[in-house]
């Protein structure tokens, strides 16, 4: 089982104070494991916006992009690409973070704070990587925090052809465990992530899954933490 953090010292916004067409519900706080689960388990996540001296930013999406494990699209190629690469659960985290922040992607937002904060979080057992390796070599992979029946994932990267699809599937194959209710939050909806099965949902319907996904029991395959 993880390891709870002493309570973060922050409150956030209730839904109701929420603007109704805006993404960013929140500034300010900090990234102690307490405050970011604090922040998860009322459908928050942490984004840099400004550089580094300006105040954490705090989303919580109009529209929630979510992949129900059994939704995801599986093709032919994609299960022959199955085959060519091993899965590995939590053996890499940090590279898996370190790619996803390469400086050299676009849209990078992944910075030194971040970085540090989620390692934190994988030390106590929340926040898991999916990798695939091929040869001995990390190709492609992604991260995120899990919490009950809730995958939140946070990024995802390949260096080779559909090496993080196939660390999609690696993990659906995590949460698939007996038909219980489990959740894979994508934060937003890209074409990319359609063309694999995840959906759009409302705000509201998203913050009204939440109590039932953080009660559910954790996967029992996830490796215990650090701490």
């Amino acid at each position: 089982m993880p390891a709870e953090p002493p309570p973060t010292i922050w409150e956030f916004p209730p839904p109701e104070r929420f603007h109704p067409d805006d993404d960013l519900v929140a500034t300010g706080a900090d990234l102690e494991p307490g405050t970011v689960l604090a922040a998860y388990r009322r459908g928050l996540f942490p984004m840099p916006v400004g550089g580094r001296r300006a105040p954490m930013a705090w989303f919580s999406p109009v529209r929630r992009g979510v992949l129900r494990p059994r939704g995801l699209h599986v093709s032919r190629s994609l299960a022959r690409s199955r085959r060519r690469f091993e899965i590995r659960l939590d053996t890499a985290c940090a590279e898996v973070i370190d790619a996803c922040a390469d400086p050299r992607r676009p849209s990078g937002w992944i910075d030194g704070r971040i970085r540090a904060a989620y390692l934190r979080l994988h030390a106590l057992g929340w926040v898991h990587s999916v990798e695939t390796w091929r040869a001995g070599r990390l190709v492609g992979g992604l991260y995120g925090v899990a919490i009950g029946g809730l995958f939140a994932g946070e990024s995802m990267f390949h260096h080779e052809t559909d090496a993080s699809k196939v660390a999609l599937l690696g993990l659906v194959e995590v949460l698939d465990d007996g038909g219980r209710d489990r959740l894979v939050d994508t934060q937003w909806l890209t074409p990319h992530l359609a063309s694999l099965g995840a959906t759009e949902t409302s705000r509201e319907e998203y913050l009204a899954l939440l109590p039932g996904l953080l009660e559910a029991p954790p996967q029992a395959s996830w490796p215990a933490g650090l701490a």
